[in-house]
């Protein structure tokens, strides 16, 4: 099992050090070739009008007059030593993790995501408990009841949260439950810190509005993965040892049916981690989904490079545990 994680952990921080690698060819290289120069880099720290002087100056301060290879390997030493930045006259110690300064406010970019992580945070975990609870129960029980009423209406209601997008349901329950019910009005991000039970009550429309969708695909998942799995020749033996249905169907059927559930998880709680875009711009939270919004709009190449990597590191950290836990489900990935 110690093998089996190491060489996971070094698969892993090779990947990330491969992202980091082709993030910051997209975002430096591909401009060069496509025909923009340094000095119109160097320009959007400036602000309109400046002197050749001036740009000439913050080239040599960023390191922009310097060949590609030796820019990334400036940008590696900042994420894990930080990195020292001079604008004018004044010298600014960048710390680890060190994205960069932004274009538009010259702040350091980590601090910026960092203080909108909770939110993003906040969502998706709420978001995480509430589909796989409702995703998993409700492919169970259709699957042990396959064509009955229950099974009909789940499998319906889960086609049509697949099949509708995110800035439509989401539209709809604020207009619903927010503006029309008054259920859940003024919907708003609240920190934990702060209030606890306000933090929980603004939440809960997000959190159910994003689940709706993935309790949606993990209920069909589920439904799928159970009855291939029920049809199997160990049920069959397992029951025929006379053991409980319960038992069965939990220790045996489930357990053997949540190896593509496990792989879903992964990538879509990592996903959600990186910024749930959509959710929080529909519900005008200040997460890392829309920083990365406004930040595109703005062309602030610093922050959308900082959101890129933020995003990635928690698909491979998912990633990583999902591996994990399929040594923990599975002792024969082990050996692989």
């Amino acid at each position: 099992m110690f093998s089996y994680l190491i060489r996971r952990v070094i698969s892993a921080v090779v990947l990330l050090l491969i992202v980091s690698a082709v993030t910051f060819g997209i975002f430096f290289l591909l401009p060069m070739l496509a025909g923009q120069t340094s000095d119109q880099l160097a320009q959007q720290y400036i602000g309109k009008s400046p002197t050749p002087e001036d740009i000439l100056a913050v080239k040599r301060n960023l390191g922009l007059d310097q060949p590609l290879y030796a820019q990334y390997w400036n940008f590696l030493k900042g994420l894990f030593v930080g990195i020292e930045y001079k604008f004018g006259p004044d010298a600014g110690t960048c710390n680890v993790p060190c994205f960069g300064y932004s274009f538009k406010t010259h702040i350091e970019v980590w601090p910026e995501i960092t203080s909108r992580l909770p939110v993003t945070a906040s969502l998706a975990a709420g978001a995480a408990v509430l589909w796989l609870l409702s995703g998993i129960t409700t492919g169970v029980i259709s699957a042990l009841r396959p064509g009955s009423w229950f099974d009909r209406l789940a499998m319906g209601v889960a086609l049509a949260g697949v099949s509708l997008p995110m800035f439509f349901t989401g539209a709809l329950a604020l207009a619903l439950f927010s503006y029309n019910w008054a259920l859940f009005p003024n919907v708003h991000y609240v920190p934990f810190a702060e209030s606890p039970g306000e933090w929980a009550s603004n939440m809960v429309l997000p959190w159910v509005t994003l689940a709706f969708l993935y309790s949606a695909l993990y209920a069909r998942l589920t439904r799928a993965g159970m009855l291939e799995t029920l049809s199997e020749d160990f049920i069959r033996t397992a029951r025929a040892k006379g053991l409980r249905e319960r038992k069965v169907i939990v220790r045996h059927g489930l357990r053997a049916a949540l190896t593509p559930i496990i792989t879903v998880f992964g990538m879509d709680l990592g996903l959600l981690l990186g910024g749930a875009l959509i959710t929080e711009r529909v519900f005008s939270l200040p997460g890392v989904g829309a920083f990365a919004v406004q930040s595109i709009t703005d062309n602030d190449l610093p922050n959308i490079l900082g959101v890129t990597l933020l995003a990635a590191f928690f698909i491979v950290l998912c990633n990583l545990v999902v591996d994990l836990l399929y040594a923990a489900v599975d002792p024969r990935v082990r050996l692989s």
